[in-house]
């Protein structure tokens, strides 16, 4: 969303949990804090010839868990030989030992291994040690997580889901103790986190302070890799794990599991494959080839299941299955796009999925058994997402007759679902800076052959909020709530971030959806349904 810089052309304790070595790193004329722990920021450029043990400092964390399996992540300080093991506590008494690869800096000293064959519904407790490769009794401190696999049985699942961390130059604040809506998410306790993209901001570079609009003075921990937008694939990891700073997330990274995806500030704003830049600050101008260079580094800090080393096709989209009652399909809006334009053409194959990516929604909507089907899109469906003056970032383009441009895909879609009576479907995404809920009713719409149905909107999570913008009549959206800031890249300090909350009833197959904002505060709930083609 056009959120970026300038461009021509958005519950209970911890279960087990050990937090990273405690250090605070802070750069230039900030001194370190009590409220933030930190890794050592030298870290961040690992060198092999470091005397001492493997250090996993930046912390762990697990991704894409179902029944039976998840991914573990981990970043060393060096050379290391990864071993993860698991058990059912704690203790760690007879643990199943999983994996030995070796890290290095092919991978920027990051490495995921996969478990599986774990019992399905247990809480999983999980422990990785970094050995040096040539003398496997150097060993560092082990660090722990934890997270539950889904259940093969109806039993109720909880997730939360949000988006846009660190954007348009607010960064981890130590006044506000880093990042605090990771421990409010945290205390909540749910089986995972859904991120729905903008998972950093590499067009915004991060500087020391940034003025208030009440004239205070807003803090920034630094680092040289985010003082500038991100070109190289150096600069890229160091935009990933630049938000791994804040301890509050890595406290969080080690007790839920994620299933993340990708939109646009992954690499930068309003991005489409194949664009050629005209921005001063940027002195490579394919952004296909930062595209290529982000996901390598997407693909090196987030444990997801299709991307190396895992799947060497390298696709952000999949489906997690999370037991009976819920499969996740994760879409991606960002690699298969056509380019941005005013959106009104009337024939448009290759719209905002891809025509493969669209094929592959269908045919595995049409497989699922789960009660509910979540459609985690990165991007909204009825919200006109302006590029520039003409031109739009999103599907809707403003038009509230028949669908057009990237809309045909979407009808398509929606006709799918109605005529295969798919039951249970459900959008979540983010990106616009606020939140909202929209109702799609074919009664109010100009396309009626498409089944009702909602769109749940959250975020941003530490970013600025922005004004609320236009709904496209093409499918009928109503706009149940919405909260959102009257001016523009309003700061976290003026509220303003939030996150959703969904509860599926593992008795009557219920899915309740809570829109939170930061600080305690539930502003909307709703209620549906399950076994139904529409809402």
């Amino acid at each position: 969303m056009a959120h970026g810089g300038p461009r021509n052309g958005t519950g209970p304790v911890p279960r087990n949990g050990t937090s990273p070595a405690r250090r605070a790193v802070l750069r230039g004329t900030l001194g370190a804090s009590a409220a933030l722990s930190l890794p050592l920021l030298a870290s961040a450029a690992p060198a092999q010839a470091l005397r001492g043990r493997p250090s996993a400092k930046w912390g762990v964390q697990a991704g894409d868990v179902t029944t039976s399996s998840g991914l573990v992540w981990v970043r060393a300080d060096r050379r290391a030989r990864m071993v993860v093991e698991t058990a059912a506590t704690e203790a760690f008494r007879n643990p199943k030992r999983w994996g030995s690869p070796v890290i290095g800096r092919g991978t920027d000293f990051t490495g995921r291994v996969p478990v599986h064959g774990l019992p399905p519904g247990e809480q999983i407790h999980y422990r990785v040690t970094l050995e040096d490769p040539e003398d496997p009794r150097r060993r560092g401190e082990p660090v722990y997580g934890t997270f539950r696999t889904a259940p093969e049985r109806r039993r109720g699942v909880r997730f939360l889901w949000s988006g846009d961390l660190a954007g348009q130059g607010w960064g981890i604040n130590p006044d506000r103790g880093g990042y605090p809506i990771f421990e409010e998410m945290r205390r909540l306790d749910p089986d995972f986190f859904l991120n729905s993209g903008d998972t950093i901001y590499a067009d915004s570079p991060i500087t020391e302070k940034v003025q208030l609009p009440d004239g205070g003075t807003w803090r920034n921990v630094v680092t040289e890799e985010k003082s500038k937008v991100a070109e190289t694939l150096a600069e890229f990891r160091g935009n990933f794990r630049y938000n791994l700073l804040d301890e509050k997330l890595r406290r969080f990274n080690a007790q839920i599991p994620w299933i993340v995806q990708w939109d646009d500030h992954e690499v930068l704003n309003n991005w489409y494959p194949g664009e050629i830049l005209d921005d001063e600050r940027y002195t490579v101008k394919d952004v296909s080839t930062l595209a290529a260079r982000s996901l390598r580094a997407f693909s090196e800090y987030f444990p997801v299941s299709t991307l190396p080393p895992k799947d060497e096709d390298g696709r952000v989209y999949r489906v997690v299955r999370h037991g009976p009652l819920l499969d996740v399909f994760v879409l991606d809006m960002r690699a298969y796009r056509n380019p941005n334009s005013p959106g009104r053409q009337s024939d448009d194959t290759q719209g905002i999925l891809g025509s493969g990516q669209l094929a592959w929604l269908k045919r595995e909507l049409s497989r699922s058994r789960a009660v509910w089907k979540v459609i985690a899109s990165d991007m909204p469906l009825g919200l006109v997402v302006p590029d520039g003056k003409t031109d739009v970032e999103a599907v809707a383009q403003g038009d509230p007759g028949k669908p057009l441009g990237r809309e045909l895909q979407i009808a398509e879609l929606l006709r799918h679902i109605k005529h295969h009576k798919i039951t249970g479907t459900v959008w979540f995404t983010t990106d616009v800076h606020y939140t909202c809920a929209q109702h799609y009713d074919p009664e109010k719409a100009a396309f009626k052959d498409f089944a009702p149905f909602w769109e749940f909107v959250s975020g941003p999570m530490n970013a600025g909020g922005f004004a609320a913008l236009k709904l496209d009549g093409t499918f009928g959206p109503a706009q149940k709530f919405i909260k959102a800031p009257a001016r523009a890249n309003t700061p976290p300090t003026e509220g303003g971030q939030y996150f959703g909350q969904v509860d599926i009833d593992g008795g009557t197959g219920e899915l309740t959806v809570r829109l939170r904002e930061e600080g305690g505060a539930v502003l909307f709930t709703q209620v549906l349904q399950p076994g139904r083609v529409g809402q």
